[in-house]
This record gives structure tokens, C-alpha cells and sequence, in this order.
């Protein structure tokens, strides 16, 4: 079966080069965003990627807009762990899982409209670790 490109995916490149550097700056410590710290499979240099991240039965779930070809899913999967700030808390997750969702259930009705409009139907659930957080809890 053939999965559908999300019909934002062309803008990719444009979010890499402009909207990145310029959200990275806020997106750890506002609600639905995260700046997600993960390791280059091939380089092993660190990258901060911002982030949208929703919080469902204590996961943290993303929706992979632009498909599960971008690098930072590829170093994520390929790591098995990765390290999220968001609202001002740093998290370790762990037990990247793909999934697949049409429907995008997992998401609140208003970015669930977005995301199937958009054609998006991947998403990347983690789970957090145990152990000592700062700040106010992610959700």
C-alpha cells in the first residue's frame, strides 16, 4: 500500500531554513510545542528540531506533517530515544513508534480537522521516562 504525501510536505525545506531558527527561540517553553533534541544517525551531531507535541494516556505524540521521511523521525527511530523540552520541562523519551491513522484520533478535534485536510496520517507516539522533571507538567 502506498501512503499519500501530505500536501504540506513541499514545504519542508522553507521550515528547515527560516521557521526553524526563528521558533527555536520559544517553542520549549510554550504549551503544544516542544524543542525535540535528538542525535544524527550518520554524523552524530546534535540537532534541535521545534516541534508541535501533543500529550495523550501520558505519551507524547507527534504529527509527522511533512511524512516519516524527515531526518528527525529517521534519527529518532534509528536512536530509540530522544530529549523533549516543552513548557519549560525536560523529558527523555523513549520507544519510538509509527504510526498510521487516517482518521488522526489521537489528535484534538481542531488539529484532527487540520491534519486530514492536510493529508496527514503519520504519527510518532514516545513515552516518557521516570524520574525528576523542572517545571510545570507537559499537557
Amino acid at each position: 500500500m502506498t501512503r499519500q504525501r501530505p500536501l504540506l510536505a513541499f514545504i519542508d525545506p522553507f521550515t528547515r531554513r527560516v521557521v526553524n531558527p526563528f521558533t527555536r527561540r520559544f517553542a520549549g517553553r510554550l504549551p503544544m510545542f516542544g524543542l525535540l533534541t535528538h542525535r544524527g544517525r550518520k554524523t552524530g551531531a546534535v540537532h534541535r528540531t521545534p516541534l508541535n507535541v501533543f500529550w495523550r494516556d501520558g505519551d507524547a505524540i507527534f504529527a509527522l506533517t511533512y511524512g516519516s521521511d524527515v531526518q528527525w523521525v529517521k534519527n529518532v527511530l534509528a536512536a530509540g530515544e530522544c530529549d523533549l523540552e516543552t513548557r519549560g520541562r525536560h523529558v527523555h523519551l523513549v520507544d519510538p513508534e509509527l504510526l498510521v491513522d487516517p482518521g488522526a484520533s489521537l489528535m484534538p478535534l481542531p488539529v484532527r480537522l487540520f491534519l486530514r485536510l492536510n493529508r496527514v496520517s503519520e504519527f510518532l507516539r514516545m513515552h516518557p521516562t521516570p524520574g525528576p522533571s523542572r517545571g510545570p507538567a507537559p499537557g
